[in-house]
């Protein structure tokens, strides 16, 4: 063997030692080094040893005078910048980790070491849009493919099992967190979703793909004020995104800024004019702001660009005075053959010819639309009826009259909410209409923040079985501490100031025992209709 081929050799043993022993690899490395003095692949191979060893600034001497003597190696920029990383030296790692890109763009892990740089240096937009090109570059973890397979094919449960097997052995804890919330997002499981995101977060802070979906969660949970900043954050790495744009104007619409949402959908529109989803959204907003005729016109806009718009033609059906024409009829009947079965098409179309058809007084065949609709529309979520059966047990176990005999006088005394509860289409609008017809009460919304604030108590998944017990342990000042935030939140919805404001949000039924605890004087209204008046209603 010749000397060049037996160092090839050691040089080889030492990276596979870089892993496992680092201190190994560079004991490897500067025996070549006395031997051959100046050994670039030596050199470069002894540095990253001392940096994965915590003595960086030994190493930063080497690999400037490497970089001097290969100054087009991307890979010899790539590791000076990290090892000015690991000295704390950002604005030279930032350099170094540039010069790199220049020579290589095509580098992941230089994006990502780079975005590592930049949030150091306060760079936020910059290092969102450099970990975005670090996760277009790189390829889902082979380890995780199994887990990839599984959920594909639906089986959630064994999905999950072989994504925390890799997250026992600590190996791509980002994607791993990632594919969690997704399993999360599949099983409606909110609670869990937030959770495994925000890990991810944790451990990537430029991860645009888990904020976005954080973003979406918070907003199908009427989270706006959480929403928006992390909305502002992902344009402000990329301005020009439509996606976000969208996501913006859907928080928007939440708190009932339509007239902004609207200006930002019309600048989409003026850009890309033949989407139909567009002029939807467009009809919504203008709908919200008192604009019918305009908001007509936009649906039909979205129903001629693609003639099987389920959801502008379930729009149209949700005019009062609005009324299919035979027409609209045949059309609707004919795209029902044609559209795929899945996604929202269909279930839009069966609602909106439930209508046409119960406005003509044809009611078996309204009735078939609508069962056909409620069908498609069931088929699209999770949910467990025996879970939550088994929570309102609990519920009704825990919140007795002892419980709430032992905590006389708790919480605050304030007597400014309303809360009414219950079922969608109970009456709950209409109660709130009368109760703001009196000059000392004030209409708000459905507002977010009693929920908001049950998941917080609930923790993660795995102490989620301990909520609503684990509200025994709260104390006098927790829920005083909880009263005064939730008025806080309230105050920005209440411009007119009046003593008492109306929180019509339904779901708050699920959180009565600590909305009890917090306001001991607050009225709590429910809203009881029949139950299947409400589902057809």
């Amino acid at each position: 063997m010749t000397i060049s081929a037996s160092t090839d050799l050691e040089l080889m043993r030492a990276s596979m030692l870089l892993e496992t022993d680092p201190a190994a690899a560079a004991r490897h490395a500067g025996s070549i080094l006395e031997r051959h003095p100046g050994h670039d692949a030596a050199s470069l191979l002894l540095t990253i040893a001392c940096r994965r060893l915590g003595n960086s600034s030994s190493a930063v001497d080497t690999m400037e005078t490497l970089a001097r003597a290969q100054p087009a190696s991307a890979l010899v920029q790539l590791e000076l910048g990290r090892t000015y990383a690991a000295c704390a030296r950002s604005l030279e790692a930032k350099a170094a980790l540039e010069r790199t890109l220049e020579m290589d763009p095509s580098l992941a892990e230089a994006w990502r070491e780079l975005s590592v740089q930049l949030l150091t240096l306060n760079e936020m937009a910059a290092a969102d849009a450099a970990y975005d090109r670090y996760r277009r570059l790189t390829i889902d973890p082979p380890d995780l493919a199994d887990a990839y397979g599984a959920f594909d094919q639906g089986r959630l449960e064994a999905a999950e099992g072989w994504v925390r097997q890799r997250l026992r052995e600590g190996t791509n804890e980002v994607a791993a967190f990632t594919l969690l919330a997704a399993i999360a997002l599949r099983r409606d499981d909110g609670l869990g979703e937030e959770a495994a995101l925000r890990e991810a977060l944790l451990r990537a802070p430029c991860d645009g793909a888990a904020r976005e979906q954080l973003a979406r969660l918070m907003i199908r949970q009427g989270r706006t004020e959480e929403a928006m900043p992390a909305i502002e954050r992902l344009l402000s790495a990329d301005p020009g995104n439509g996606a976000y744009l969208i996501l913006k104007v859907l928080a928007l619409q939440l708190a009932e800024r339509h007239a902004e949402g609207l200006s930002i959908i019309e600048g989409l529109i003026a850009a890309t004019p033949d989407n139909a989803d567009l002029w939807l959204l467009a009809g919504n907003q203008q709908r919200y702001m008192g604009h019918p005729p305009q908001a007509i016109e936009s649906y039909r806009r979205a129903i001629a660009l693609r003639p099987g718009h389920g959801m502008a033609y379930w729009a149209l059906a949700n005019f009062e005075t609005f009324h299919f024409s035979a027409l609209d009829v045949d059309n609707m009947q004919r795209q029902r053959a044609r559209v795929s079965p899945t996604g929202p098409d269909p279930t839009g179309l069966e609602f909106s010819l439930g209508k046409a058809l119960e406005d003509r007084a044809e009611f078996p065949g309204s009735f078939a639309h609508y069962e056909r609709g409620n069908k498609l529309a069931r088929d699209s979520f999770h949910y467990n009826a025996s879970a939550t059966t088994a929570f309102v047990e609990r519920f009704k176990a825990t919140f007795s009259r002892g419980f709430f005999a032992e905590r006389p006088d708790w919480g605050d005394s304030a007597t400014d909410p309303i809360f009414i509860v219950g079922l969608p289409r109970s009456g709950s609008t209409l109660l709130e209409q009368i109760l703001a017809s009196h000059t000392a009460v004030e209409g708000t919304r459905e507002l977010a923040y009693v929920p908001t604030m049950a998941r917080e108590l609930a923790g993660t998944p795995d102490t989620a079985a301990r909520y609503p017990e684990n509200l025994a342990s709260l104390g006098r000042g927790d829920l005083t501490a909880l009263a005064a935030r939730y008025l806080a939140s309230a105050q920005k919805h209440r411009p007119l100031a009046k003593a008492r404001f109306v929180d019509k949000m339904h779901g708050n039924f699920a959180s009565v025992g600590l909305i009890h605890l917090m306001f001991p004087r607050a009225a709590v209204i429910d809203a009881r209709r029949h139950p299947m008046a409400c589902g057809f209603a």
